[in-house]
């Protein structure tokens, strides 16, 4: 079983749960380690358990009717997901792929649905994470269709520091241009111009292996 102090380090929501429910949770937690590039899930596998990452970074993707692979989203360190497919007992509804090697914290359903059932802080966290992942998807659909490159990687950029979804996050995520331009679904060429015109903006700052982060509300708003 994980100890206390691990699972307060990986699970922000963990530390407003009474002890009993603490204590609970833990045990009802595994981590299992993924290398880059595989899958951890395929739509329409059954996945019984909530996952939150511990280390690395994740891309949700599904396939276009043509068969290409569409990037929905990215999950990065101390973000936790697929609530919404535990508590319905359903398959997922989209691919999971370790973008670098990754470690996950898996809770099984029942622990899951215990919690849900008898914890008032863990509902009121599910009623914030709901809210946050339900906006972000919106947000999606809408600059999907409207935004050019640059205001899609500056908002793609944005989520992976999202308050709600990321509270422990800091200013500064390890990622490289290569995985930023896979979760904005760009080509490495207008994924490398977007950031550096972006860093020549003073929003963000970036190299090799990281961005830093200097104006979130003005990458947020990006394409206004």
């Amino acid at each position: 079983m994980i100890t206390a102090e691990h699972f307060r380090r990986i699970a922000y929501w963990s530390r407003d749960l009474e002890h009993g429910e603490f204590e609970r949770a833990r045990a009802g937690i595994i981590e299992k380690t993924y290398q880059r590039g595989a899958y951890i899930c395929h739509r329409g596998d059954e996945m019984e358990h909530w996952t939150g990452l511990v280390s690395g970074l994740v891309k949700v993707s599904t396939a276009s009717l043509s068969g290409k692979s569409v990037s929905l989203a990215g999950m990065r360190a101390c973000g936790w997901f697929g609530e919404g497919s535990v508590l319905k007992g359903e398959a997922r509804q989209y691919d999971l792929v370790a973008l670098r090697d990754t470690r996950l914290a898996l809770m099984n359903r029942a622990t899951f649905l215990w919690l849900f059932d008898n914890s008032v802080a863990f509902n009121r966290f599910l009623v914030w994470q709901l809210n946050a992942r339900l906006g972000q998807f919106i947000a999606l659909v809408e600059y999907d269709r409207s935004l050019e490159g640059k205001a899609r990687l500056a908002r793609t950029i944005a989520w992976l520091f999202h308050p709600t979804l990321y509270p422990d996050a800091g200013a500064k995520l390890d990622i490289t241009q290569e995985e930023i331009g896979l979760l904005s679904g760009l080509s490495r060429q207008v994924t490398n111009k977007s950031v550096a015109e972006l860093q020549d903006e003073k929003l963000i700052e970036a190299d090799r292996e990281s961005i830093t982060v200097r104006d979130l509300d003005a990458l947020r708003r990006y394409g206004e």
